[in-house]
């Protein structure tokens, strides 16, 4: 299983607006797009999506490139301070299992 993160930095006074926007749910079904798990953090400064998959780079570069999708998303650019950041996992630990990702 890999995870993806994408970190974005709230515009000032967004927080309630994305948190209404999480509260609808994902522009897209995450299972039929092969996702694993997906969850969404927020603060009142940062906006954190995390993705699960096999393939996660793939999977979330399909959506990027979906034009109906990457539309689907535009409610996020007037929250959005600035491009988005990735972040790639290193390490993972849980309970009988132990991930440790070597950096490209």
């Amino acid at each position: 299983m890999n995870r993806l993160m994408i970190i974005a930095r709230l515009k000032e006074g967004s927080q309630e607006a994305a948190e209404e926007l999480i509260r609808r749910g994902p522009p897209f079904e995450p299972g039929e797009l092969g996702f694993e798990r997906h969850s969404v953090y927020v603060s009142p400064h940062d906006v954190v999506f995390l993705f699960e998959a096999h393939a996660v780079d793939r999977v979330v570069d399909n959506i990027v490139d979906d034009s109906v999708l990457s539309t689907a998303l535009a409610p996020w650019s007037a929250l959005v301070d600035g491009p988005p950041r990735l972040a790639h996992e290193r390490y993972h630990w849980s309970r009988g299992e132990q991930t440790t990702t070597a950096t490209p």
